[in-house]
């Protein structure tokens, strides 16, 4: 949920990302692969497999050491992926190579990434992360390539007709957010980055409070690349307690800055009536609540939106092996990271696709026609079946590429993110009452 209107300056500055399992890169190889991805746009094999008709090549992006979020799992996470299908033999009798680049939250390196993809011919790019739609989907679409698993950042990722996502991106997390807190909060606060991205998240939260009954967030733009948010938290607190009744709710959703914005809030609440805190998941996940005290930190108590289980569900179990045989030592594959959770659901999808044209020939082409065909993708529970009509339920809305909108409702308890109810919530209902202009 980045990205500076073009009258702002680029974004410089280093960011740290949240604290999370310290490993080190067990082999030389990881080593590599890590600076390779951090020098931008690369072709990094995801195995050693040859080249010949039966190797299919994808890519995968996102950004890295920006000062923003950042995203190097995901990239990682498609290199394990690759590794562990090529040995056991390759998918329907077809090799696996996975390309990657650093799009480095760039419009100019996104559209950078694009063209490589294009001149590699990929077959598709797969479980990526970029806010740059308007830069990447052009040179996609000249080629035909289809982009499978988007984080679900921008608009266009659900409006592309060679998109196929596979979350309801920040969509739906905003309007589930906001149903969820339309029934205990009093003024809600949203504190979100000045930025492209961050335009479309107050009419997102909006219309999922307006769902619940409530009236609409106070919407407070911060500067996405502050080392600090004093001011901001100040303000936040102050709109959240403005009225009498039941307890205001302020929603930090800044990307990797929202940790930074919660050692500012922590400061600056006790001088003020309590307030609770929300978040959607990508703002916040499990490394991030243990960096900032656990049960002793700001989140506790918080509400969280997300798109999959819980990281300790059972069902992710089967990507939890595959990182260990696959990608143990390296930190940047963290199972818990949406990115990664993400890119491996993306891969389902691309596995299921190639099953389905079995030893034929496999280009951007066919995996469109596989994917339009209306092949009906089973994720092993993280989602509902997802299939990709032309045009959906939630066109009318802006969404016609949208597939799949279900949230899971978490909360952080004894510091710890677990399911506050079971199973998912279909968000389809506000979603379509959702005003994209």
């Amino acid at each position: 949920m980045t990205g500076r209107r073009d009258r702002h300056t680029a974004l410089r500055t280093a960011a740290a990302r949240p604290a999370g399992r310290r490993r080190t890169l067990r082999t030389a190889g990881a080593l590599a692969a890590a600076v390779s991805l951090s020098a931008g746009c690369g072709v990094v094999p995801g195995t050693t497999g040859g080249s010949g008709n039966d190797t299919v090549t994808v890519m995968t992006w996102a950004p890295d050491s920006t000062a923003a979020t950042n995203k190097p799992g995901m990239p990682a996470m498609a290199r394990a992926y690759a590794r562990w299908v090529n040995d056991a033999g390759g998918i329907a009798g077809h090799k696996l190579k996975v390309l990657t680049c650093n799009d480095s939250n760039d419009s100019v390196a996104a559209a950078k990434c694009a063209r490589l993809a294009v001149k590699e011919d990929v077959a598709a790019v797969v479980g990526s992360y970029s806010q740059y739609s308007d830069s990447f989907f052009p040179p996609l679409e000249s080629a035909g390539i289809p982009y499978i698993g988007g984080y679900g950042l921008t608009t266009a990722e659900f409006t592309r007709a060679l998109s196929y996502p596979v979350n309801g991106g920040q969509p739906a997390l905003l309007v589930g957010l906001g149903r969820e807190l339309a029934k205990n909060c009093g003024p809600v606060a949203l504190v979100r980055p000045d930025s492209i991205a961050g335009d479309e998240l107050p009419g997102l939260l909006d219309a999922g409070l307006k769902a619940g009954g409530h009236r609409a967030a106070h919407d407070q733009p911060a500067a996405e690349d502050a080392t600090e948010y004093a001011g901001e938290a100040d303000r936040a607190l102050a709109q959240a307690t403005s009225g009498p009744g039941k307890k205001g709710c302020v929603i930090p959703a800044l990307g990797e800055r929202t940790n930074i914005f919660m050692d500012s809030f922590r400061r600056a609440r006790a001088h003020y009536p309590a307030v609770r805190t929300a978040a959607v998941l990508g703002n916040v996940d499990q490394t991030v609540i243990d960096a900032s005290g656990g049960p002793a930190g700001p989140y506790e108590g918080a509400s969280v939106t997300g798109w999959y289980p819980v990281a300790d569900d059972p069902r992710w179990n089967a990507m939890k092996k595959v990182i260990d045989e696959q990608a143990f030592g390296d930190n940047r594959v963290d199972p818990a990271d949406a990115g990664v959770q993400t890119t491996w659901i993306a891969y389902t999808v691309l596995r299921a696709v190639l099953e389905k044209i079995g030893s034929g020939r496999v280009n951007a082409g066919t995996v469109r026609r596989a994917l339009d065909s209306g092949l009906a993708v089973d994720t092993g529970g993280l989602t509902p079946r997802l299939r990709w009509p032309l045009s959906g339920p939630f066109a009318p809305a802006g969404f016609a590429r949208l597939a799949n909108a279900d949230v899971t409702l978490q909360a952080v308890r004894a510091g710890r993110l677990v399911s506050a109810t079971k199973g998912f919530v279909d968000v389809t209902g506000p979603l379509q009452e959702t005003d994209t202009d």
